[in-house]
């Protein structure tokens, strides 16, 4: 006896993968990730893009630095976990890479504590306001004296991707409840 598979859904969830479907396409998303990020899935997503680089013919030093910046960003993703509702909730941590014709795009979605925000979005706010002299400065100082970071890393792992990139960082946080809120960070690295 055959089986019927019957797929149902509300006109939201139908408009937001339409929606998703229309972004992968018209920013040329290359990988799109949700879930569970460890170190395991990290080097995964790290050698299908080394891969997608080469088969590409992407130059050199702008391989390496996307390289770079990503590892940075998948780091921070699986190292900065936190808990809701008493679980590990890794569902809503995000990671996309795209490529548009000047640059390609990175952007990395995960929770965070609401009373962390204003400290990242200070933190984003001094780097973005710097120039490369200033990001080199900020960095040597941070590095030297340990400063600039609530949690070992998390501020010098901006400054490193800012430094990398060689644009501003782009960042939203949108809030899920009182107690977390949805930490989106855009990166622009030139082709």
């Amino acid at each position: 006896m055959e089986q019927v598979i019957q797929i149902t859904s509300n006109s939201r969830q139908i408009s937001s993968i339409y929606s998703f479907y229309k972004l992968v396409n018209e920013k040329n998303i290359m990988l799109a990730y949700s879930g569970g990020f460890s170190q395991e899935l990290n080097k995964t997503l790290l050698t299908f893009i080394e891969r997608k680089f080469k088969a590409d013919n992407v130059e050199d030093g702008t391989r390496r630095k996307v390289f770079n910046i990503m590892v940075e960003v998948l780091q921070n993703i699986s190292k900065n976990k936190i808990e809701i509702n008493n679980e590990h909730d890794d569902s809503h941590a995000v990671f996309m890479i795209g490529v548009t014709s000047e640059h390609y795009i990175l952007i990395s979605s995960n929770p965070i504590l609401n009373d962390k925000i204003s400290w990242v979005s200070q933190r984003i706010d001094q780097i973005n306001s710097l120039d490369k002299e200033g990001l080199k400065a900020l960095y040597k100082d941070v590095r030297l004296n340990n400063s600039f970071s609530e949690k070992a890393g998390a501020g010098i792992g901006l400054i490193d991707i800012a430094r990398k990139s060689e644009n501003k960082l782009e960042y939203v946080f949108e809030e899920i409840d009182p107690d977390f809120s949805i930490f989106s960070l855009l990166i622009k690295v030139n082709r």
